[in-house]
């Protein structure tokens, strides 16, 4: 086997590009990416490049954008790349005419250790749910969304207070490494194909499905550990909300949470905010939460302290 495969590379955002670009400096030749289309973006609606397709171009990569993965102009041009392997990091779901089409088959990596938190959003939702590790999974596309056959899996922790961005450029560096040896392992001919289910019980493992806004509403009924994990788990996108009322101006606002920590400061208030040395204070059904950064509608986003100059802490309410 040549000790250099022609791989093409499936990806869009910024989490894609970190593995592509360790793939590029462990020396593996990536002829083709293909990437989403432009989209228009910002008020003036000018058009928008996926980040890795900017990466392509800087790196003179030829960048294929397809609006139809089944559309058979693209099939060809896929077809006449003549790829040995396809590398899939945050893309759409494959059709099975192209995830078929390489001789050395497609492979993915996935936020997450598989079979745990298969779906769109395995960061946010091991954060939510309180995990206290998580990892990055590589393994074969199969027809059935992150079911295939493992490569490889690598653990991370997950510190009290990690947000999710914070956990996604840390696994961004965990899949690069990850993807690199997995890579190397097919190219040599010594890959491992691992069942899921031979590492763990598939029945109870835990879904990742792509967050909704209104999924995102804070429900301050909750404990202080369950809303602390709530808010780190959408922080900074696609973010925990509320809704504040001033009970003196008599008018109610939607207020983004991205830093919090947890107290065990006793709720005296069942809905008052309280300000700190370190924070607001939020009631939960047991605790106070501390939020540190916030964003109130119609504002940026902005730490604590300004936000409490401009407001009087004492006059706002949750509902």
């Amino acid at each position: 086997m040549n000790n250099t495969l022609r791989i093409v590379y499936m990806g869009t955002p910024d989490f894609a590009v970190g593995i592509l670009d360790g793939l590029i400096q462990a020396g593996n030749q990536i002829i083709s990416v293909i990437t989403a289309p432009d989209k228009p973006a910002g008020r003036g609606q000018q058009l928008s490049e996926s980040a890795v397709k900017k990466y392509a171009v800087e790196h003179q990569i030829p960048v294929l954008q397809p609006t139809n993965l089944k559309d058979e102009s693209f099939i060809s041009e896929l077809k006449a790349l003549e790829a040995d392997l396809f590398v899939v990091v945050a893309f759409r779901m494959l059709p099975e005419i192209v995830w078929n089409m390489p001789s050395l088959g497609t492979i993915n990596l996935h936020g997450s250790l598989l079979p745990e938190y298969r779906g769109a959003a395995p960061i946010n939702w091991a954060i939510m749910n309180g995990e206290t590790e998580t990892g990055v999974t590589t393994f074969f596309i199969e027809q059935e969304i992150d079911t295939g056959l493992v490569i490889e899996r690598s653990a991370i922790s997950i510190s009290e207070n990690e947000t999710a961005g914070e956990l996604h450029d840390r696994l961004m560096h965990l899949g690069s490494e990850l993807m690199v040896k997995s890579v190397a392992q097919i190219t040599a001919g010594t890959v491992k194909r691992i069942p899921q289910a031979e590492l763990a019980d598939v029945s109870t493992a835990k879904s990742a499905p792509k967050i909704f806004k209104p999924m995102c509403e804070v429900d301050w009924n909750k404990s202080v550990e369950e809303i602390h994990n709530h808010c780190r788990g959408l922080s900074p996108y696609p973010t925990a909300w509320t809704r504040i009322e001033n009970s003196v101006k008599n008018e109610i606002k939607t207020l983004k949470i991205f830093n919090t920590e947890k107290t065990t400061i006793p709720v005296t208030n069942s809905s008052a905010l309280k300000l700190d040395a370190a924070g607001i204070l939020f009631p939960c059904a047991d605790f106070y939460l501390r939020v540190i950064d916030l964003q109130l509608e119609g504002k940026k986003r902005m730490h604590f302290k300004d936000f409490s100059l401009g407001n009087a802490i004492g006059n706002l309410n949750v509902l």
